[in-house]
């Protein structure tokens, strides 16, 4: 599994309660073109092209658990499967992390798979945030 690599603003964004991890709704959505540490809206990702099971701004990935231990807040979300339907999507590389919940579509991270991914018809691609460790922390 691919480490996720925050966006600059993710910690002004908690410090000024954009984001309310445990309860809004997050979502992936995937690219091909590399984002920058300095993107900090979704407007600013270049999203691959909707169509054959790939919905424009991704699907959500769904809370499991959110708590703070000793200090340490740890995120744990359930893995994302995209899967192509009828085509294939188009090629993509990065799995971009988001909050859906802000108008603007407020970045959080992402995941560089390193080559270019393509999925076929019938077949599926998982983003599997870590289960034992959290998607991320915050201390």
């Amino acid at each position: 599994m691919a480490a996720l690599t925050k966006f600059n603003c993710f910690s002004g964004d908690l410090a000024t309660k954009v984001h309310n991890l445990n309860a809004d709704a997050l979502k992936v959505l995937l690219s091909n073109v590399a984002p920058v540490a300095t993107n900090a809206v979704k407007a600013d990702i270049t999203e691959i092209a909707a169509g054959f099971g790939y919905t424009a701004g991704g699907l959500l990935a769904p809370f499991v658990s959110g708590a703070d231990t000793a200090g340490l807040y740890k995120l744990i979300l359930s893995p994302v499967q995209f899967a192509a339907a009828g085509g294939s999507f188009a090629t993509f590389r990065y799995a971009v992390l988001y909050n859906s919940t802000p108008a603007a579509g407020n970045l959080i991270g992402w995941v560089d798979y390193g080559a270019p991914i393509t999925l076929t018809n019938g077949n599926s691609f998982i983003v599997g945030f870590d289960q034992v460790n959290g998607t991320l922390t915050v201390q």
